[in-house]
């Protein structure tokens, strides 16, 4: 008989199995099966700890008196996790959550302390292929990327005389990941977030494919809306918001939600006042910039860098912020302008405010704590967007109940 190693023994107490770990740590399923095998083999402090974290998390929830949640929810394409966190804080429970980038799972671990029922993957498709392996959930959450869809599937399949559906001709893309969860559990509501040219990419092939996949194929009542993000932080950030009910009694709809009055936050609420020097750009770069900016403004073209005071409104902070920072740069009196640092683009997007007591953590190098911020959400828009919604998912929920239990 095998003995039981330490390291087998700690990742049962952390309620994980060896894909799972494997998942969380960023190693190949080989190498955590030879943890457990030889003794002699010293496992990294980073997947010790990884474990040893969730065996403490699994040990407190299961002496806790947890109180319900009121729904379940999945996050598709999680990045950092700006559209999960206002659903917690409304009272949901997340039960699954994909995102492929290793930096970005490093960086939604160190800000979601999820008990031992929760999966949580990076490759989405093998879910996608076998969706009865995502838990059952209420609403499915998900910024997926834009993708071109083919339409050239579709006259293949008229010449064979075989059926096809907008759904089948999406393959491919990861739309179609999503779309076939959707299909299979069927929950109650969706939140999808995207880029404002969804609309227009691909000479607007792609919105209609979309919509007519959500609508008539999937028979989900969906409303959209674009939404910018001045009302809440000192940025311009533009994002498509769709919503799809599946019961269509429902009345939500997007278009009512009541946005703020009045004039936003500026720059000046989210900036640090002791920021160290290597975010301020180097002579060289600063000369670069303004040439480059010269150029095109000569051309008639409106490129180059923008640098912003602490009574502006900045641009759209941008996932290749860490190259130059060139798009939100920040006035410096008597120097040279300077980057934002990684804690104001957690504030520039909402994470956070200045002056809380919890911080967003932010365990990763600059550069990709510039991506992951660039590549985000807003969070205090998707906070007015899920608080909107919330009356109609209890009300679609309570629906469901009823009809349960008539039947």
């Amino acid at each position: 008989m095998n003995n039981i190693t330490d390291f087998e023994v700690l990742r049962h107490k952390a309620g994980l199995s060896v894909p799972e770990v494997a998942e969380i740590t960023g190693k190949h399923p080989r190498t955590i099966r030879r943890y457990e095998k030889d003794e002699s083999l010293e496992p990294p402090k980073l997947v010790l700890d990884k474990l040893i974290e969730r065996a403490k998390t699994r040990k407190a929830l299961a002496k806790q008196n947890i109180a319900p949640h009121d729904f379940k929810f999945i996050d598709l394409f999680a990045g950092i996790g700006g559209l999960r966190r206002p659903f917690d804080d409304l009272n949901g429970q997340c039960v699954f959550t994909s995102e492929w980038d290793r930096f970005a799972r490093e960086t939604y671990g160190a800000n979601f302390s999820d008990g031992a029922d929760h999966k949580s993957v990076g490759d989405i498709r093998p879910y996608s292929a076998n969706p009865e392996n995502v838990p059952k959930h209420d609403l499915l959450l998900a910024g997926f990327p834009c993708q071109p869809f083919s339409l050239a599937g579709v006259s293949k399949k008229n010449a064979l005389g075989r059926p096809h559906g907008f759904l089948c001709d999406t393959q491919g893309t990861l739309f179609y990941d999503v779309a076939k969860i959707i299909k299979h559990h069927k929950p109650a509501a969706f939140l999808l977030e995207n880029v404002k040219n969804l609309k227009s990419h691909d000479g607007r092939r792609t919105f209609k494919t979309i919509m007519h996949v959500l609508e008539k194929e999937l028979k989900y009542k969906v409303t959209h809306r674009v939404i910018s993000s001045e009302p809440w932080v000192p940025q311009k950030r533009q994002r498509i918001f769709i919503v799809g009910f599946r019961d269509h009694d429902i009345k939500h709809n997007i278009e009512d939600m009541v946005l703020p009055n009045g004039d936003g936050p500026k720059l000046g609420s989210i900036l640090e006042p002791n920021v160290p020097d290597k975010y301020t750009l180097t002579p060289n770069l600063w000369k670069y910039l303004q040439d480059y900016k010269a150029k095109h403004s000569k051309a008639g073209n409106g490129f180059g860098c923008s640098v912003f005071g602490p009574d502006d409104v900045t641009r759209t902070l941008s996932a290749r912020y860490y190259k130059d920072g060139s798009e939100v740069l920040v006035n410096q009196e008597g120097q040279r302008p300077r980057r934002l640092t990684p804690r104001e683009c957690a504030r520039l997007m909402g994470f956070e405010k200045r002056g809380d007591n919890q911080l967003f953590q932010i365990p990763v190098s600059d550069t990709q704590a510039y991506r992951q911020f660039g590549n985000s959400v807003v969070v205090p828009v998707v906070r007015a967007v899920a608080q909107h919604m919330k009356p109609y998912l209890l009300e679609a929920l309570s629906q469901e109940y009823l009809n349960t239990e008539s039947g």
